[in-house]
């Protein structure tokens, strides 16, 4: 099977969920060192992608062009509650490219910071594409688009300039053919990538440790330190990725995707864990990505007491009272090659 159980639920002894799921840890050329269900297993790769989304920006100097600072590199990779310090990222990278908040193709929606936590929104909030998860992403496009002289207007089409040197730089750090990368639309819109969940894994090992890279290492040395360094800017208050990389203490890179996957990679192992919840269930997610880091050595008794809030756990009702667990029923086997 592709995949196999990770979390079970349990209410007075009863299963009465189980979340599938496969996982792959591999080093920066793709070595499978560690699994669980099928590391093959073919992915989208949703929000975890926006970092190489991110390449031919950086690549081309766009950094220097615009004078973009580490915190605004953050915000491109990011997946962000629409907070303030967000917003303000994203305006003054618009700002710096001469674009308008209204040419961003993300759409609009409502603040994470409400929506993700089930927050009521306040009457007569004000919003726009700034605050989008996504809006980094976007800015960050247009940036690209008007570095090069590129049409603003169709910069999600496929066959976009920008989107042509997306999938360049998106196969070479899966070490893929560009044929073999399976297309999607995401949820902003732009065009995303399946691949089999060794080669994510593949990809952020080298984003961890840049210099494994000969073609995009400078490139991505810049936009892994901008996230280790601007936590915060990637997720916001309370986020998962956000608590993560503080945890990894300037050694982790790590990135969720909507529908129940997450990439976390070290730098000093040249090592990535990649994981695909079947169901897409996000408390799930993180609580096997905590469980594969403790079972592969990863954290040491300070982390696991940081992350063990988004680890299995007892179920409470919202009276307070112990009604179930939440644990894990996974171990992964490791090895060269697993």
């Amino acid at each position: 099977m592709d995949f196999e159980p990770l979390i079970e639920l349990t209410r007075n002894g009863v299963q009465e969920c189980v979340h599938m799921g496969a996982v792959a840890v591999t080093d920066t050329e793709g070595r499978v060192l560690a699994q669980a269900g099928n590391p093959h297993w073919l992915c989208f790769t949703r929000s975890t992608l926006k970092a190489m989304q991110a390449l031919p920006l950086v690549q081309s100097g766009g950094v220097a062009h615009f004078g973009f600072t580490l915190p605004e590199l953050a915000l491109m990779c990011a997946s962000h509650n629409g907070e303030d310090m967000h917003v303000e990222q994203v305006s003054s990278i618009l700002r710096k490219s001469g674009s308008k908040t209204r040419q961003m193709r993300c759409g609009c929606h409502v603040p994470y910071r409400f929506t993700f936590f089930d927050r009521p929104v306040p009457e007569g909030l004000v919003y726009d594409e700034r605050h989008h998860n996504c809006s980094g992403k976007h800015s960050g496009f247009l940036a690209y688009c008007v570095q090069h002289g590129w049409p603003t207007d169709t910069y999600t089409e496929v066959d976009h300039p920008l989107q042509r040197h997306i999938r360049q730089a998106v196969a070479h750090l899966a070490g893929l053919g560009e044929q073999e990368l399976a297309l999607g639309i995401d949820g902003c819109s732009a065009p995303n990538y399946a691949m089999p969940l060794s080669r994510l894994a593949r990809s952020y090992a080298r984003l961890a440790q840049p210099e494994s890279d000969g073609l995009y290492g400078q490139s991505l040395q810049q936009l892994g330190e901008a996230m280790r360094t601007h936590p915060e800017l990637v997720s916001g208050t309370d986020r998962n990725d956000a608590d993560f990389m503080r945890a990894g203490r300037g050694d982790w890179v790590t990135k969720v995707g909507a529908d129940g996957v997450q990439v976390v990679a070290s730098r000093a192992r040249g090592q990535a864990l990649a994981i695909k919840i079947m169901d897409g269930n996000k408390t799930a997610l993180f609580a096997a990505a905590v469980e594969a880091l403790d079972q592969l050595g990863w954290l040491d008794d300070a982390q696991r007491a940081a992350l063990a809030p988004w680890r299995a756990q007892v179920l409470l009702n919202v009276a307070g009272t112990p009604v179930g667990e939440r644990r894990s029923v996974f171990r992964l086997r490791t090895g060269q090659g697993a």
